[in-house]
């Protein structure tokens, strides 16, 4: 699972990095929540490349009668992507990226209350979440864009903190992922494997972050 996540890295950089037209303005978020509006990279077939737009986390199927069960599609498992109704046509159609420098997770222990780890890349550079978008068309007119982050069990390192993770894609695999040619489901679906151990870190921070209005560079900070 994937509920909570960090981008720090400003969106004129990310822009630069995912070589994409900036077509969002959202200032930096150390607690992202689900519902919140977020910075996504996809292919915008208007400017033919790639765009980094804004759309709210939370998929809202096309055929959807309203927009209320967003929250609970927050993530989509990598596993049944292709059969479930939410989620296969975007899968096929209408994939992007999340750019986040790192994501939060909590660890069960021997005190009631779970500890908060703070899980990243050892590089300590952004990383990408492959994602799915859908466009919802609003009872009193417009469109709402939304997205859900693809998750694929958690590699051996992290199996210690959680079961799930999202799955990270690297540069490679990107492009893969957002070129509109490419349809092939199967070649796609080799893709949302969990990223390796040594890819990835993590540290516990303060108990804070369980607050969604708790949002500051201090939320970064170790324990």
């Amino acid at each position: 699972m994937c509920g909570r996540f960090v981008r720090k890295t400003p969106l004129n950089e990310l822009a630069e990095i995912f070589d994409a037209a900036l077509e969002a303005d959202l200032p930096p978020d150390y607690n992202i929540a689900p519902t919140a509006e977020i910075a996504v990279v996809l292919w915008h077939g208007r400017l033919n490349k790639r765009a980094l737009v804004s759309v709210r986390w939370g998929l809202v199927p096309s055929w959807s009668k309203d927009s209320s069960g967003a929250a609970k599609l927050i993530n989509a498992r990598a596993e049944t992507l292709a059969e479930k109704p939410s989620f296969r046509e975007a899968f096929k159609a209408r994939r992007c990226l999340i750019p986040a420098d790192g994501f939060y997770e909590w660890k069960t222990g021997n005190e009631k209350q779970k500890q908060p780890v703070y899980i990243h890349l050892k590089s300590q550079q952004p990383m990408a979440f492959a994602a799915i978008y859908e466009h919802w068309k609003k009872p009193e007119g417009g469109w709402l864009s939304t997205c859900a982050v693809i998750t694929t069990e958690a590699n051996t390192k992290l199996q210690a903190v959680h079961h799930r993770m999202p799955v990270i894609l690297n540069p490679e695999q990107q492009s893969l992922w957002l070129d509109p040619q490419t349809q092939n489901l199967n070649v796609l679906q080799n893709l949302l494997s969990a990223l390796p151990d040594e890819a990835v870190d993590f540290y516990p921070v303060s108990t804070q972050v369980n607050a969604v209005y708790f949002n500051s560079p201090t939320c970064l900070e170790a324990v």
